[in-house]
């Protein structure tokens, strides 16, 4: 197997040709290693080194050798870091598995690598202070999204055929949608979070990953998905091969919510004629569509979020220093994050209660607008990707509620979903300028079958596979490394090592 074959082939397919025997793992394994050293230098996606052989994984699983990377945040295998892209957690190794990754294990995925993530996830862009930026395959002076853009600009890059992620605010969609990959934000308990959790960010996070096909997302849902013991939520495991069966439906009738505005932000024009692109797609696929969106009271969802973010990334500074003065800790991570503990220790319990009473009450209403329609067709993002260094989470003066309103911003379409716990997809349906666009579907909680089949539809109606970007291990144009800030080179000479 030559390396170009390998970046254009998704993970079903590199299980097809391992079952067949016409590839070895450890070919495979080797690929993707050459893979990742011929894109990386430019797109800055790993964090540390490439392991010298892949995690231990269990070789008769479906996807026995396949490769794979884990986001550096909350995904945890035993005896690797896990440095949450924090200089405050430099060195941190991981004492045991999470579930999660025990099922990557058991499925047989190859783990390689860890890919890059904004300080404890908290940014709509991937510019840790202890790394380089990470970049965007289409253009390098521009982002890769957040905060799994290391995972997607690796995916998008034909390195690997998918990668883990996860998402609290749209932190799977919003660099799925930049990058030009697939990314599934799971119903909330859908995927296991435990053992070191159980409702990460008060219910917001979701673990799952980004892909390059819906059918591998399809086949990935089928193999992690299903509660472990002691979750709090309690969601059963389906039949085996029943996200994969329902790529095969063509629903019909379907009601269709479409917008393309909040409020406060809309998508631009590009964004915008994309989202009614589809929408027109949908139609011809027998669907109703109708311009309509819930009610949603943006000032209280902010506030909500900056509640919810706050009192998490304080809780998570005060377990890390022992419950001791956290102001010596305060010196080691970024502005935008000593704001948001700063902010998270001045609360009080009734400001997380009436967070608490909006997450209910808008998960509630929002489900009696989906007792009208079956799917919601939104934009991810407002734009396609800005440049690099335009979302500094490390520039003096950051207050929290700044911070939490620029984000809300920059991605202002994909948060209500995590609120609610609604399942929602980010499919690359459109280019814009060399830029990918993509959009939105979400559903009632549960139906990620849903979802799936209608992204399958929408995989064979606008086909983004044969779109490569400059940097690809397939055969990537020459692209210089960028120019960057000096701030940005004095970060690169802090990355931390590998395992």
């Amino acid at each position: 197997m030559e390396l170009r074959e390998y970046a254009h082939t998704d993970a079903t397919g590199l299980k097809d040709l391992l079952d067949r025997r016409e590839v070895t793992p450890g070919e495979v394994f080797d690929l993707a290693r050459a893979a990742i050293e011929q894109v990386d230098p430019v797109l800055g996606a790993v964090v540390g080194e490439v392991f010298d052989e892949p995690l231990a994984y269990a070789s008769s699983g479906p996807f026995g050798g396949v490769p794979f990377a884990v986001k550096d945040l909350l995904c945890t295998a035993a005896g690797v870091r896990n440095e949450n892209g924090s200089a405050l957690m430099a060195g941190h190794v991981s004492p045991r598995d999470s579930h999660l990754m025990a099922r990557w294990r058991t499925g047989g995925l190859a783990v390689l690598c860890r890919t890059s993530t904004p300080e404890f996830g908290f940014s709509a862009t991937t510019e840790p202070a202890t790394h380089a930026p990470t970049r965007n395959p289409w253009n390098p002076d521009r982002v890769a999204g957040g905060s799994s853009g290391g995972s997607a600009a690796l995916v998008a890059a034909g390195a690997l055929p998918w990668a883990h992620a996860n998402d609290a605010g749209g932190s799977i969609r919003t660099p799925a949608a930049l990058c030009g990959v697939v990314g599934l934000k799971p119903s909330r308990g859908l995927v296991p979070p435990g053992p070191d959790a159980d409702e990460p960010l008060f219910g917001l996070t979701a673990e799952f990953a980004v892909t390059r096909s819906v059918r591998d997302a399809a086949a990935l849902l089928d193999l992690v998905h299903g509660s472990a013991p002691g979750d709090r939520y309690h969601l059963r495991r389906r039949a085996p091969g029943e996200f994969v069966a329902a790529l095969g439906h063509r629903p019909r009738g379907l009601r269709v919510a479409v917008s393309t505005g909040s409020p406060d932000v809309r998508a631009d024009a590009a964004v915008a004629a994309e989202v009614a692109r589809v929408a027109g797609l949908l139609e011809e696929f027998g669907g109703r569509v109708e311009w309509a969106e819930p009610v949603v009271d943006d000032e209280r969802l902010r506030d909500l979020h900056l509640t919810f973010w706050s009192a998490s990334i304080a809780d998570t500074l005060r377990a890390l220093t022992g419950g001791q003065d956290v102001e010596d800790a305060l010196a080691l991570v970024e502005t935008a994050t000593a704001a948001m503990v700063r902010h998270g220790l001045s609360l009080r319990w009734q400001d997380v209660s009436r967070a608490r009473a909006y997450q209910n009450e808008l998960t509630r209403s929002t489900a009696d607008f989906l007792d009208g329609f079956d799917l919601v067709l939104s934009p991810v993002t407002r734009s396609t990707a800005w440049p690099i260094g335009e979302l500094d989470s490390n520039r003096p003066g950051i207050d929290a509620r700044g911070w939490v309103d620029t984000l809300s911003r920059y991605s202002p379409f994909t948060a209500v979903h995590n609120v609610t716990g609604r399942p929602a997809i980010s499919v690359p349906t459109g280019m814009s300028a060399g830029l990918p666009v993509g959009v939105q579907l979400a559903a009632a909680p549960g139906r990620e079958d849903l979802l799936l089949a209608v992204a399958a539809q929408l995989e064979e109606a606008a086909p983004w596979h044969a779109r490569v970007p400059p940097v690809h291990a397939g055969g990537s144009r020459a692209v210089p490394r960028p120019g960057r800030p000096a701030a940005e080179n004095r970060a690169e000479n802090r990355e931390g090592e590998g395992r």
